[in-house]
């Protein structure tokens, strides 16, 4: 067992900049800000600039990137706030547009990813206007509350939940963003003692660093140090949450960088897989999407849960038991994959109707079914039952006729979707994806 001092040293010489780094990138910022301070008041506007974000904080692992916020007089309408700052990235960075809750430019400045992000200045986050006004508030407030020491520490708990798979507020990772992680080293002082804490963490779990805020429900509750009102882990889903637990449960028990940089995986081949479903005596049956270009890919990710979830729920309306599901997104397609119990039913099924007691539904069921080939209707448990014919007896014919009805995503065009048997997904679907679905393994035990 190696100690868990030498492993996390080990990891902070491989994720921390070098000095020669930092030097580099400091550089390349203040040019940055010069550059977009100077647009502004060649154009006579009283815009503040600054840089947030992890660069920002003095946290951010080797690979880095700008997040630019331009902070805008709040006597300026909103809408004209947006035009002149999305124009400003247009301009400066030949940044692409970014639709999302409030939209944004990303491109590059020197060989640096950068998103320029227009806001408004406030003096305190009581009032807040757009959805990333308090981000420069989360600023301010890591900078004067995380030492130099405590940044390495925010360093570690980021890339451990990168290496779990835990990292991220977006809609695909559901996990614990890089200010999460900062506020947790702030409130538990560093990597190790983070982990201790989750343990005892329950569903529910309420933390608070400064000042609690309104009750709220959510898988966990961390009150944001600089706006009580907002919980800055309603990211987290619980799954995310108790894979954390079991991977900080596990470090501790037996510390290994393969946390930090966990192996990649060989994907099992369509025979191996096939052999894991005859062993568990279960089908596959997937179903693709043509991927929009103009939607932004975040949104994506939530409407690919969404069709995930949508299309479980309407199986098993349909009497077909999902076993386990998973989705992926990639550059042209949205891909929806289940294990089922079975992928053809019986012919016929026990279709339950009115409680006996409700008289004019009683009536009008038995009427209805008076001519069932397959048994008039009968009395069970107090309601009516018939054995009726199924409406689809395969998987497949159910997601032909069933998705469009289901709820799902709104930008999930049904009228693309191609639909996979048993055989054809082994064969059409990424065998990776497939990997995951029917042999999930921890990434720390690969």
């Amino acid at each position: 067992m190696m100690d868990a001092d030498l492993v996390e040293l080990s990891v902070l010489a491989e994720i921390v900049p070098s000095k020669e780094d930092m030097d580099r990138l400091n550089g390349i910022a203040s040019r940055l800000i010069a550059k977009v301070r100077g647009y502004f008041r060649d154009n006579g506007l009283d815009v503040d600039v600054r840089l947030a974000g992890s660069f920002a904080k003095g946290s951010y692992l080797a690979d880095q990137d700008f997040d630019l916020f331009m902070l805008f007089p709040t006597n300026m309408p909103r809408k004209e706030m947006e035009n002149i700052g999305l124009k400003a990235g247009k301009d400066l960075i030949n940044g692409q547009l970014v639709y999302s809750e409030h939209p944004y430019t990303t491109g590059y400045f020197e060989g640096i990813e950068t998103d320029m992000v227009p806001c408004y200045h406030l003096k305190s986050t009581e009032h807040i206007v757009t959805a990333v006004d308090r981000t420069p508030f989360h600023t301010e407030y890591m900078n004067s509350h995380l030492t130099t020491e405590q940044k390495d520490q925010v360093r570690l708990l980021k890339k451990f939940m990168k290496g779990i798979g835990a990292y991220g507020a977006e809609q695909d990772s559901r996990g614990f963003s890089g200010y999460m992680c900062e506020v947790l080293i702030v409130k538990y002082g560093t990597f190790r003692k983070v982990l201790e804490a989750c343990l005892k963490w329950k569903k529910g779990e309420t933390i608070a660093v400064e000042k609690p805020g309104p009750r709220m429900k959510s898988a966990l509750v961390v009150y944001d140090p600089v706006d009580p009102k907002r919980n800055a882990a309603s990211s987290v889903h619980e799954d995310t949450l108790a894979l954390f637990q079991r991977a900080a449960k596990a470090y501790l028990e037996n510390p290994d960088i393969r946390f930090f940089f966990p192996r990649k995986r060989t994907p099992l081949d369509p025979g191996e897989l096939e052999w894991i479903c005859a062993r568990k005596k279960t089908k596959l049956v997937s179903v693709m999407f043509d991927k929009p270009q103009n939607v932004v890919e975040d949104n994506l990710q939530a409407q690919l849960w969404r069709t995930q979830y949508a299309l479980e729920k309407k199986f098993a309306e349909f009497e077909f038991k999902v076993v386990s599901a998973v989705h992926m997104l990639d550059d042209y397609r949205m891909t929806v994959v289940f294990e089922l119990e079975n992928d053809i039913l019986s012919e016929n099924h026990k279709h339950r109707g009115p409680p006996v007691k409700v008289k004019k539904a009683s009536e009008d069921f038995k009427r209805h079914w008076k001519d069932n080939p397959a048994g008039e209707p009968f009395e069970e448990d107090g309601f009516w039952y018939v054995i009726s014919p199924r409406h689809f007896r395969t998987a497949t014919e159910f997601l032909e006729k069933e998705t469009e009805l289901a709820g799902i995503g709104r930008n999930v065009d049904p009228d693309t979707k191609v639909i996979y048997d048993h055989i054809q997904t082994l064969n059409a679907v990424d065998p990776g994806l497939l990997t995951d679905l029917l042999d999930p393994k921890d990434p720390w035990t690969i």
